[in-house]
């Protein structure tokens, strides 16, 4: 079984290429540089170098596979939806020529809106159009990335949590090594079909006043500072709760980034 991977040098490609080979599979990475993958999974995968936006590099890479874990990844330009949508087209190509079986997705919490939620509304149109392709697809609608604070390094330096969206609105946060632990297992089993929403909450729901006390605690003494009433459509439960504490999260990596 052929597996295939994106951005395995992202927050959560990087997790979940690990956990493939330690599944013993051999996957298929895809990236645009080879020599940024960690040194450590070279001997354990198959590269292949190309831009996800070049549809025939794409559709080249991702024959004779049995599933494919696939993410937008930012490709810069005026205009970030035309930018999903140029690798939309990419994936869904790949998908019907190679009559690819099962695609793993990785979408975001608010794309189940479908429009209004910024650049999320591109992950939105991949959905959409995987959901036509004729593959068995797993939407991931993942929670806010505790890995986000680390673009925001200066800020907590100084002590600041900055954000744009209300303090008191509780939102799901989770660690991408959660993320790639929920691919891993959608990617490696065969028991699914159809069209599945997956989504990925993270330990608990945290306003940004939330956030604020936990970093304080873990990481540096700081202040704080969804728009809207929006609520998630897969409520809360067993399945979408992962197991990674802010806390946890933020000792292991944010506090030596501040150093």
């Amino acid at each position: 079984m052929t597996i295939v991977l994106t951005t395995p040098t992202g927050n959560v490609g990087s997790h979940l290429v690990r956990l493939l080979v330690q599944a013993g599979e051999r996957p298929r990475v895809l990236v645009r540089d080879a020599a940024s993958l960690d040194p450590g999974v070279v001997d354990g995968v198959d590269i292949v170098e190309v831009d996800l936006t070049d549809e025939d590099g794409v559709v080249d890479a991702t024959r004779d596979i049995a599933a494919l874990y696939w993410v937008d990844p930012i490709v810069g330009g005026d205009d970030p939806l035309d930018g999903y949508a140029r690798l939309t087209r990419s994936v869904t190509r790949a998908v019907r020529e190679n009559t690819i079986d099962r695609v793993v997705f990785q979408s975001s919490v608010g794309a189940e809106k479908r429009h209004g939620v910024g650049e999320i509304d591109g992950l939105a149109v991949t959905e959409q159009a995987l959901d036509a392709a004729g593959c068995a697809v797993a939407h991931l609608r993942c929670g806010y990335f505790f890995t986000n604070l680390l673009m925001d390094i200066d800020s907590l330096r100084g002590g600041v949590l900055t954000t744009t969206m209300s303090l008191d609105r509780p939102l799901p946060w989770v660690a991408p090594q959660d993320i790639a632990a929920v691919a891993a297992g959608r990617l490696l089993s065969r028991t699914w079909d159809g069209r599945v929403v997956q989504a990925v909450h993270g330990p608990e729901d945290l306003s940004y006043r939330d956030v604020a006390a936990v970093l304080s605690e873990a990481a540096v003494g700081m202040g704080a500072g969804t728009r809207d009433d929006f609520v998630p459509e897969n409520p809360r439960s067993y399945a979408t709760t992962t197991p990674t504490s802010l806390a946890a999260w933020a000792g292991q990596h944010l506090r030596p980034a501040l150093r």
